[in-house]
C-alpha cells in the first residue's frame, strides 16, 4: 500500500507521558497498554511511507509551535486526550492548530467542546427529537439534592471525563444517600462537575463514524458483559475497560453486535450520522447507546477522536467493513488535509 501513498511529513501529537519507545519487543502486555494506541500510529503511518515526528504535550505550546516551525508538516495526527491536567484543554490545543494554519486529524473545536459535556450533548440532541436518559447536572461547591422526576436506579458520571474514568459500580445508585456520597467523590476525587442520568437496563453498542461531510458509519460494536456476577450492573466501568485481569477474570470483550435486525442497524447507521451533524463533530467519532429491553435506543455520549489503536472498538470495526488498520490511519490523514483545503 505504500507505495500507492503520497508521502507527508506527520507530527503525531501525543501526551509527554505516552511517548512510546523505539523498541518495545521486551516490554510486557501491561506496560505497552499505556502507550500502545501512540505505538500503533507511529510505526502504522511510518509502514505507510510517512515521515513521522512524535512531539508530546504537557502544559505548555512551545513544543508544537517549534516541531511546526521545524517539520512544516502537511498534517498533524492529534492523539492528545488533555493539557495541563484538564480534559476540556485538548480544544483549544486544537484551535491553536487552526490559528497556525496547521491540517490536523480528528475533531474541530467547536465539536469537541458540544460532544466533551455530557450534559450539553444531550440538550441539543434532546432539542431535535433523539431519545436520552434523563438527567441532572451537579456543579461542585453546590448542595446535592435530587429532583423528584429523576427517579432510581441513577447513574453517576463525571460531566466531562472520558474513558469510564471515576465510573464503578457504585456509580449505580438506588437511594437518596448513595446519591449523595458518590456525587461527592465526583466532585472531590476526580475534581470535576458531575451529572447523574437515569440508569438504562439493557446492552451498550458503539457506532463509530468515520468522515468530514460524508459520513461512514462502520458496523455495530457492542461490549460483552454477561459473564459479570449476577449483582453487578452492566456497565463500562474503568476496570471493565483497562483491567486486564478483570477482564480476564469475567470473560469482558468487545467484538461485533449480535442479533440486531436489519432495521435497527439502519437505525443506528441513521441516528450516529444525525448526532455527528447536531454536535458538529467530524474526523472519527464513536457513539455510545444503551439498548433497553423493550428495544428503544438511548444516545449515551459521543466520543470525538477515540482511542484508534489497532484492535480497539474503532479500528476493529473498521476491518469488519474491509478497512485494514494502516489503511484506516490513511483515511483519517487524508480527512485532516481535506477539510484543511476545502473547509
Amino acid at each position: 500500500m505504500a507505495s500507492t501513498v503520497r508521502r507527508r511529513r506527520i507530527i503525531v501529537l501525543v501526551h509527554s507521558t505516552l511517548i512510546p519507545p523505539d523498541d518495545i519487543s521486551n516490554l510486557k502486555p501491561e506496560e505497552i497498554a499505556p502507550f500502545k494506541t501512540e505505538h500503533d500510529v507511529r510505526e502504522g503511518l511510518r509502514s505507510l511511507g510517512h515521515e513521522v515526528m512524535v512531539v508530546g504535550l504537557s502544559d505548555e505550546l512551545a513544543p508544537l509551535r517549534k516541531a511546526i516551525e521545524e517539520l512544516k508538516p502537511h498534517v498533524v495526527f492529534n492523539l492528545l486526550e488533555e493539557f495541563d491536567g484538564e480534559a476540556i484543554f485538548d480544544a483549544h490545543v486544537v484551535g491553536y492548530l487552526e490559528l497556525q494554519r496547521t491540517p490536523y486529524t480528528g475533531c474541530n473545536p467547536r465539536g469537541l467542546l458540544l460532544a466533551r459535556d455530557k450534559a450539553l450533548s444531550k440538550k441539543v440532541l434532546a432539542y431535535h427529537r433523539i431519545r436520552v436518559p434523563r438527567f441532572r447536572v451537579f456543579p461542585r461547591y453546590r448542595k446535592i439534592k435530587r429532583p423528584p422526576r429523576l427517579e432510581f436506579p441513577l447513574i453517576v458520571k463525571s460531566l466531562i471525563e472520558e474513558g469510564s474514568y471515576g465510573i464503578a459500580q457504585a456509580s449505580v445508585v438506588n437511594n437518596d444517600k448513595a446519591l449523595e456520597e458518590r456525587v461527592a467523590f465526583i466532585h472531590e476525587k476526580i475534581r470535576t462537575d458531575a451529572v447523574v442520568e437515569q440508569y438504562i437496563a439493557g446492552r451498550e453498542l458503539y457506532a463509530s463514524v468515520l468522515g468530514n461531510h460524508r459520513l461512514n458509519v462502520l458496523p455495530t460494536w457492542e461490549i460483552f458483559l454477561d459473564k459479570l456476577p449476577d449483582d453487578a450492573a452492566r456497565i463500562a466501568t474503568r476496570k471493565v475497560k483497562w483491567d486486564y485481569e478483570y477482564q480476564e477474570k469475567h470473560g469482558v470483550r468487545i467484538g461485533r453486535a449480535k442479533g440486531l435486525s436489519e432495521e435497527l442497524e439502519r437505525q443506528i447507521q441513521r441516528l450516529s450520522r444525525r448526532i455527528c451533524r447536531r454536535l458538529g463533530t467530524d474526523g472519527c467519532v464513536r457513539i455510545d447507546y444503551r439498548l433497553d429491553e423493550q428495544g428503544k435506543l438511548y444516545f449515551l455520549e459521543a466520543n470525538p477522536n477515540p482511542d484508534i489503536g489497532d484492535g480497539e472498538e474503532f479500528a476493529s470495526a473498521a476491518k469488519a467493513a474491509g478497512i485494514s488498520y494502516p489503511a484506516l490511519l490513511q483515511k483519517v490523514v487524508n480527512l485532516g488535509i481535506r477539510r484543511a483545503e476545502h473547509g
